[in-house]
């Protein structure tokens, strides 16, 4: 079985590419939901709750903060995090582009189709 084009994406290219704040590549498939995001300096994601699914953060390049409930936490390049369903969260770029991907299980995804 080959792997269809759109399950890969090339991620430095995306980023030479993006001309806009938010999700530059999503790719919504049977089981999971995938986006690359890409907030400039200043830009931030505003507080909100996910009540149905933890999701992965992934930082690739620039820094940030994320705030889940009360507690502040560095985005790095290299960094992880998995925010629990249920929590408040909001992400902030400090130095970027900040550029992350989120991974959660299948939903509606953020870029239409």
């Amino acid at each position: 079985m080959s792997l269809p084009p759109e399950n890969r994406m090339d991620v430095a290219d995306a980023l030479r590419h993006a001309r806009y704040d938010g999700a530059i590549w999503s790719l919504n498939c049977d089981q999971l939901n995938t986006n690359l995001m890409r907030l400039s300096v200043g830009a931030g994601i505003p507080a909100h709750v996910n009540d149905d699914l933890d999701v992965l953060l992934v930082v690739f390049e620039g820094s940030g903060e994320l705030q889940v409930g009360d507690a502040g936490s560095a985005l790095e390049p290299g960094v992880a995090v998995v925010v629990p369903r249920g929590s408040r969260r909001v992400i902030r770029c400090l130095r970027g582009p900040l550029v992350y991907l989120t991974a959660h299980r299948q939903r509606g995804g953020l870029l239409p189709t």
